[in-house]
């Protein structure tokens, strides 16, 4: 595994869960140079000690080990591959971890412009949303070559505690779109149990004490039907990310022909809220479809 002492992190992207991220490896002990593409959502980890740069080509100077976690495809394409990017601009033996919910496709393709200039790459996005972020409690699914994520995973478990290497480049991003089809179909019946209970006449916390510990329990059950309960829509994790992680997954599903009716209707569900102007809530807002 890396050394402590040797290593100097570069972490591009501060938002929701990417903020927490970076302040457990801050303050972890290690030297952390954190870009935004809004300086000022990065200014609580200047405050406590990180330093700044401009943008990713400056990180690429002066980091060897490099964690994105942004927004969308086209974004990792341009912060991995565009000519001020990280892999035509890291020194050799750099260790370049997209945390990103990305496409397998980009992610092997960065595997390999990597390798020709004997740079590392691990696709290892994460699942647990704020909460998970913030506790260092994230479950994360790593694909690319299994000897760099051993030397990686003393980082990892300072973010995580599920981390579980999933195979070559493009697995892990694979595997990500498994755990969002499986949220899909599950935000519409934690939304539906909630509208059903309030329609019932139930008292809706109650029924929450009832069935989250049940056969009907799950992370959107006991974490975000609460929020709906409380109205509380900020963002543990945006609509908007959600959308294009639907869309990915609908995209490589219609590539291996296989049919996924769940899966489609959330996307459809979800796209409704966008077009309301729901792009910024956190998935929980799925709510608002019904209680109108």
């Amino acid at each position: 595994m890396l050394a402590k002492e040797t290593t100097t992190i570069g972490f591009i992207g501060t938002g929701v869960m990417g903020k927490s991220m970076a302040r457990h490896l801050l303050h972890a002990g290690y030297p952390v140079i954190v870009h935004n593409r809004t300086k000022e959502k990065a200014s609580d980890l200047i405050a406590e000690g990180a330093d700044w740069a401009d943008s990713p080509h400056e990180i690429a100077s002066k980091a060897n080990v490099i964690i994105t976690i942004i927004g969308y495809p086209k974004d990792v394409e341009e912060v991995y591959l565009g000519e001020l990017g990280l892999v035509k601009n890291a020194r050799e033996n750099t260790y370049l971890i997209d945390m990103t919910t990305s496409t397998p496709s980009l992610a092997k393709r960065i595997y390999e412009e990597a390798k020709k200039k004997n740079i590392y790459t691990l696709d290892a996005p994460v699942s647990g949303g704020d909460v998970g972020a913030r506790d260092a409690k994230l479950s994360i699914m790593v694909g690319g070559d299994e000897a760099v994520f051993k030397e990686l995973q003393s980082i990892f478990e300072m973010l995580g505690t599920n981390i579980v290497y999933q195979g070559p480049a493009g697995a892990g991003q694979h595997t990500k779109m498994c755990n969002q089809i499986a949220i899909a179909s599950n935000m519409i019946g934690v939304t539906e149990a909630i509208v059903y209970a309030k329609k019932a006449g139930l008292d809706p916390e109650k029924v929450l004490q009832s069935i989250t510990s049940g056969a009907a329990g799950s992370f959107s059950l006991s974490n975000l039907a609460p929020r709906m309960i409380k109205g509380d829509f900020e963002p543990g994790f945006y609509i908007k990310h959600f959308i294009k992680d639907m869309r990915i997954a609908l995209e490589e599903a219609e590539g291996m022909n296989m049919e996924t009716p769940g899966l489609s209707l959330a996307e459809t569900l979800y796209s409704h809220l966008s077009a309301k102007g729901e792009d910024e809530s956190g998935t929980q807002a799925l709510y608002k479809y019904w209680d109108r």
